[in-house]
């Protein structure tokens, strides 16, 4: 079940982050839910796979949402965020997974 728990932390970060910068017109409200989410996900990565593989996969979390601006303006906000949230969330169920 834990592997099944940090996907739905990051999409949670990136999508509730979005959402709520954007409800709220408060960018750093939206910063505060992805960087908490974010935290919430290396320790459970860490837990899970590592040390390592838990930076490695933060840095993929942080870089899908940086990717997301310059998507938005070639295929839309939504679109984007989800296309950031499907690429995190497949890494975070290959790489983060329990080690054996």
């Amino acid at each position: 079940m834990s592997s099944l728990l940090t996907p739905l932390v990051t999409s949670a970060g990136l999508i509730g982050g979005f959402q709520t910068a954007r409800a709220t017109k408060n960018r750093p409200l939206g910063g505060a839910v992805l960087a908490a989410a974010g935290a919430a996900a290396f320790a459970l990565w860490k837990r899970d796979a590592g040390t390592g593989t838990a930076a490695a996969l933060t840095g993929v979390y942080l870089a899908a949402f940086g990717a997301s601006h310059p998507l938005a303006k070639k295929m839309g906000a939504w679109p984007a965020v989800y296309t950031v949230t499907a690429g995190t969330a497949v890494a975070s169920l290959v790489f983060g997974r329990r080690r054996g």
